[in-house]
């Protein structure tokens, strides 16, 4: 809501330095404000609905979704005002919570970009599926927000989870601020998408093989360390699994225990507390290609 709003502008300036914009949808100059920003040159713009409807800031490159709304329309209209392929080499990011519900939503946003139709011939123009996509969105019904379920947040404590990219999920678990967070929130801008997901692919890698060397060297004081941090990454993906399970029960009416036995059919391993990292990895993983209809 507004207050919310304001005091994210608030969190903003404190870390930036600089002084947000605040568009509220109830602000008769909030029409006036936004065009100054998309003519402008400052960084940061909190926004309460507006630029999810319809309005067009083309210089939008980095997007942070701070709402509880997760409908399938308004989540379209918000991600479309950055993942947009404006011009060769040009790649946006937005921010997600990790959240099942909006992580499908991510890789449905991306299936229909891919199966977009009829592009115009010319490779260098400002066309994109994502804005034919949202046109049509914003000709359907909007429900009011009586209607809409949502959530309020109490607290959080935010982390780095994964990045989407190309269908493809890259990232290790990494605290915030780490060297690991910044190997993935780093990367430029300026690459093409190929040049993006072998970037991605290789820093994952790198980081994969460092852990292990740590893990095989770990003695004493340091193995302990290890031993704490396997155990933590445990109960993060343990509870990441019974999350996106619950999930898949409600859509499909199933109890708990047949999606899981469903899973263990499927990616085989024991049951849940037995289970390994990457025997926990590879169930969440199907869980989220369910989701996309890839079963």
């Amino acid at each position: 809501d507004q207050t919310v709003a304001r005091a994210y502008a608030k969190i903003l300036h404190g870390i930036t330095g600089e002084k947000p914009v605040v568009v509220l949808s109830d602000d008769p100059s909030a029409s006036d404000a936004i065009e100054s920003y998309a003519g402008g040159d400052q960084r940061w713009m909190v926004a309460v609905r507006m630029v999810s409807e319809g309005v067009d800031v083309p210089r939008l490159a980095v997007g942070v979704y701070a709402t509880s709304t997760s409908t399938p329309l308004f989540f379209a209209q918000a991600v479309g005002r950055f993942v947009r392929a404006r011009k060769r080499g040009e790649t946006a990011s937005v921010v997600l919570p990790s959240v099942p519900v909006l992580l499908s939503l991510a890789a449905e946003l991306e299936v229909a970009r891919d199966h977009a139709l009829d592009r115009p011939a010319k490779a260098d123009d400002d066309w994109s599926p994502e804005e034919d996509l949202l046109e049509k969105a914003n000709r359907e019904e909007k429900a009011s927000d009586e209607l809409n379920g949502a959530f309020e947040a109490l607290e959080a404590q935010a982390t780095f989870d994964r990045v989407l990219f190309d269908k493809q999920e890259f990232g290790t678990q990494a605290e915030v601020g780490s060297d690991e967070e910044q190997d993935f929130l780093g990367i430029p801008g300026l690459l093409e998408p190929e040049q993006v997901t072998t970037l991605l692919r290789q820093r994952q890698a790198d980081q994969v093989a460092a852990r292990s060397r740590k893990a095989k060297a770990g003695g004493g004081e340091g193995g302990r360390v290890v031993e704490v941090s396997m155990h933590r990454e445990l109960t993060a993906l343990r509870k990441e699994l019974h999350s996106l399970v619950g999930a898949w029960a409600r859509r499909t009416s199933q109890p708990h225990g047949t999606v899981h036995a469903a899973l263990r059919s499927e990616c085989g391993g024991p049951e849940v507390p037995k289970a390994s990292a990457d025997e926990l990895r590879a169930r969440i993983d199907t869980l989220r290609r369910w989701f996309v209809g890839k079963k």
